[in-house]
């Protein structure tokens, strides 16, 4: 089992489609690279883009996450 450390908790659409495919799924905790930051989420919402990826009519650029909640709050994570 993965250390508690090293993985998060992130909000995922698991296939395309309404609200019901919305989950809790538990992942890698990122790496920062070079001038970027971690965050400590205090909290995030769920915005327009979010829910167009989630319906399939906006997908993420190449490379991007697939982790919904575009917009957060929190503190760096250090």
């Amino acid at each position: 089992m993965s250390n508690q450390n090293e993985t998060m908790r992130a909000v995922v659409a698991v296939r395309t489609g309404g609200p019901d495919v919305v989950e809790i799924a538990t992942r890698a905790r990122p790496k920062p690279g070079e001038g970027q930051i971690l965050i400590k989420v205090e909290a995030a919402g769920v915005n327009r883009p979010d829910v167009l990826q989630r319906m399939g009519q906006y997908p993420p650029p190449p490379g991007a996450s697939d982790v919904l909640g575009l917009e957060t709050a929190g503190t760096e994570r250090t």
